[in-house]
């Protein structure tokens, strides 16, 4: 369970975030705008560098016919060569200095990332900048990632975790951009072209949409410099918001899919708070507590699944989320609702929370150890936060939120569902998913807190 850990292990861990903090605090992070770009940097006290070209937007920049497109975007920027060379000669420049160019596309935003040796930045500048405004978009290498695209599409079709996951989503969130995967489906990738693909990609690289990250010990005056001179071929494009979209569901409903599985697969989608809601931090340390209270219950003492989970999806349209593969789905929605209706009354006691703010701060920084993480961190921060001090504030941020916090945002999201189902449809009953007992209204007394 996720609260069960070492003495030994959290004192190292808190140990070395304390360093993290001590070289924050020799070299604090800064931001600057170049061309009208926000850049934020953040030194590092090692020989790494790493920065990211974030493109805000993610699944709200293209309509669900055309889900996939952006992730293919980014995939062929390394795949397909550049203006000045094909995708071997490319990457063979990369490889002679052990450097990586990657591309990453996800729901709320997309980028590119560079990380090298702080020696060899002068040399792998120019090709990730080549990778980024001058991408080649050959059209025999897109077949080649298009189809591949199309193989994990199929392969993660056949994983019932994944399938439910998407289900849930396409159901819960109907009519919105988060309805949609960024990987997209089979039937919306195919058609996509080379030529398609690069002329969605131009209409979305305007530094309107961008934000870039540096982690690395660099110059400023040269990181400034390199960055204008990219910058400058860069149109300016239409101001961009990325929309916040709150999901409320107001009644319960149940959806479901005839499979034949092993196990029936469950997932219920509840209301949450979108980031920057001030809520948000109680929230989410909410669910990381529900999560090994539902383990517990569902797994250990009832025996109806060996890994039932619980979760809170931070993204703009967030929601919290309860899933789990199981043989006795009936009796599955009286122990959960059981334990919802317990947790909603009687809430969450001050050790639970005391433990949970240590795991989930020591794994955090634990987490934030290389450049990579550190600009992963400080891109959806500042992305989804309008930000990015978040990123190394958080543990502070913490450590504000009190047990009665915690037991009021829980009480405040966790009501009704958006429940969807597949396997064996002759073994579940809706009804017990869509009518369970009244909720209690909340009775917390904060004195026994």
């Amino acid at each position: 369970m996720q609260t069960h850990y070492k003495s030994s292990i959290l004192l190292a861990l808190l140990l070395g975030a304390s360093s993290l903090l001590q070289a924050q605090k020799k070299a604090p992070a800064y931001e600057m705008t170049v061309d009208g770009v926000k850049v934020i940097v953040q030194p590092s006290a090692n020989e790494i560098v790493e920065i990211r070209t974030v493109i805000k937007g993610g699944l709200q920049n293209y309509p669900g016919s055309k889900a996939g497109i952006e992730k293919l975007a980014f995939n062929a920027l390394t795949e397909c060569g550049t203006e000045k060379d094909d995708k071997n000669s490319w990457k063979n420049k990369l490889d002679k200095v052990d450097a990586n160019v990657s591309g990453v596309a996800g729901p709320a935003y997309s980028s590119l990332g560079l990380n090298c040796i702080k020696s060899d930045l002068e040399y792998v500048w120019p090709l990730y900048v080549d990778a980024l405004i001058t991408p080649r978009f050959d059209a025999k290498e897109f077949d080649r990632i298009r189809q591949d695209a199309i193989n994990t599409l199929r392969a993660e079709a056949s994983e019932p975790d994944n399938s439910i996951s998407l289900m849930a989503k396409r159901v819960a969130f109907a009519g919105k951009a988060y309805a949609n995967d960024p990987s997209g489906t089979e039937a919306t990738v195919a058609p996509l072209t080379a030529e398609e693909t690069k002329a969605y990609y131009k209409s979305i690289l305007t530094r309107s949409r961008m934000v870039i990250i540096v982690v690395g010990e660099v110059d400023r005056a040269n990181l400034e410099a390199k960055l204008k001179a990219m910058l400058d071929k860069v149109p300016q494009g239409a101001p961009f918001v990325l929309k916040k979209e709150p999901f409320t569901p107001t009644k319960n409903t149940f959806a479901a899919e005839q499979k034949d599985l092993a196990t029936n697969y469950i997932q219920g989608v509840s209301a949450a708070p979108v980031p920057g809601m001030a809520d948000y931090n109680a929230y989410m340390l909410a669910m990381r507590i529900f999560y090994d209270r539902h383990f517990l219950d569902v797994r250990t003492k009832n025996g109806l699944s060996y890994a039932p989970g619980a979760y809170f999806d931070g993204s703009p349209t967030a929601s919290g989320n309860i899933t789990v593969s199981t043989t006795e789905p009936n009796r599955y929605i009286g122990v959960a609702q059981r334990l919802i209706d317990s947790t909603r009354e009687h809430g969450f006691n001050a050790e639970e929370v005391k433990n949970m703010k240590s795991y989930y701060v020591t794994s955090f920084f634990y987490r934030q150890e290389t450049n990579q993480a550190q600009a992963a961190s400080l891109a959806a921060n500042e992305v989804l936060f309008n930000n990015w001090h978040r990123a190394l504030t958080l543990h502070e941020d913490l450590k504000k939120v009190s047990v009665q916090d915690i037991n009021h945002a829980f009480n405040k999201y966790m009501g009704h569902f958006t429940w969807v189902y597949q396997g064996d449809s002759a073994k579940v009953d809706p009804n017990l998913f869509t009518h369970p007992p009244q909720l209690p209204k909340a009775t917390l007394n904060n004195k026994k807190q």
